[in-house]
């Protein structure tokens, strides 16, 4: 889809929306309003009719608590669409909240979306797909790293070099950008989810409790570490005992929660290692100078950022908002559309790219 400069004016007096389209949060943000809804990725759906029954909050609410005429599904999975139909209705609840907004009726809004930069080309095509199919009248596609990095305030455009860890849900994505282009790029399909899940199965292992996603969740952000803490906590975790099919309660401490995190850490280093491995001395020395920028919410686990200094021997620091960083690109994209647009990645057919 080749720049039209009628579409671009039509642009300035319509709706603009920028949509971080997360595995575990999707984010909104309008042009001339700032981020709009920042909700969880979840769908509440009719097993029978597949009638859309609650999105965003009410939906997480719902998990395990449902009937077997319920169903409740994250539609996104590794940062790609696993369910179509359901993320196009949950696309269209969305976009149809943000019109809700709107004093006065406007024309189909524009959009663009942060995808990972590691996905296929017909993994591009089916978020494109949800997007027009959800009432957008232009789609644009964004590497989520890209974005994350505008939106952290990074020199992307410059000579020296710049480096964005960004810590998702579903993914992990890692770039190094010089002179607005991507050097050395890393998707890895490890994130916040299987964080959690390695609590899960830990504490499943070690004291035969049965214990939910979100209760695993609620453990890694209030005592999970990837380093030492100057003082280590303890918290308490109710669940199902697998032996005797009875509630029960234990405590289990940081340490024992950083061991129980400890691959996905160590892979996520791995990964920043194996990018550096291939980035050129003379942006190494940028680096050494720059650090490196965590974004997504991964990157407030504690102690992550101490960790990767230590191990990569570079300074690391966590951006602004960091939940925020890769919707807040996207809005950037979105406010300098001409002048930002050389960011937008294409398809194979029916190209997004401009120039």
């Amino acid at each position: 889809m080749a720049f039209n400069p009628l579409n671009w004016l039509l642009g300035l007096f319509s709706l603009d929306i920028g949509i971080d389209l997360g595995t575990a949060n999707t984010l909104v943000n309008v042009r001339g309003k700032g981020i709009v809804i920042n909700e969880p990725s979840w769908v509440a759906i009719d097993k029978r009719s597949r009638q859309l029954l609650a999105t965003g909050l009410e939906a997480r609410e719902m998990v395990g608590r449902t009937s077997g005429a319920i169903v409740v599904v994250r539609p996104l999975h590794d940062g790609v669409i696993s369910e179509f139909e359901i993320t196009e209705a949950m696309l269209e609840y969305f976009i149809g909240k943000v019109h809700e907004q709107t004093v006065v009726p406007l024309p189909r809004p524009r959009v663009v979306i942060g995808i990972p930069c590691g996905v296929t080309e017909v993994e591009k095509r089916a978020v494109y797909d949800a997007s027009m199919s959800s009432g957008a009248r232009e789609t644009f596609l964004i590497e989520e790293p890209v974005a994350a990095a505008l939106g952290a305030g990074l020199p992307i455009g410059e000579v020296r070099g710049s480096m964005i860890v960004d810590i998702g849900g579903g993914t992990t994505e890692v770039a190094v950008m010089a002179m607005g282009g991507v050097i050395v790029s890393r998707s890895l399909r490890v994130g916040g989810d299987e964080m959690d899940e390695e609590i899960v199965q830990f504490v499943r292992n070690k004291y035969n409790l049965l214990i939910g996603e979100r209760i695993a969740e609620q453990v890694k952000w209030n005592i999970g570490s990837a380093f030492p803490l100057p003082v280590e906590k303890t918290v308490e975790v109710r669940g199902r005992n697998l032996v005797t099919g009875l509630p029960e309660s234990i405590e289990i401490s940081s340490v024992e929660v950083r061991e129980a995190l400890s691959s996905s850490t160590q892979v996520i280093v791995n990964t920043i290692k194996d990018a550096l491995d291939e980035v050129p001395p003379e942006i190494v020395a940028d680096l050494m100078d720059s650090g490196i920028c965590l974004a997504g919410g991964g990157s407030l686990l504690l102690g992550l950022a101490e960790r990767l200094s230590d191990e990569l021997n570079l300074r690391v620091w966590v951006a602004e908002d960091p939940l925020t960083c890769v919707v807040r690109g996207a809005g950037m994209v979105l406010e300098d559309f001409p002048g930002l647009s050389r960011y937008l990645v294409g398809l194979e057919r029916g190209s997004t790219r401009h120039s």
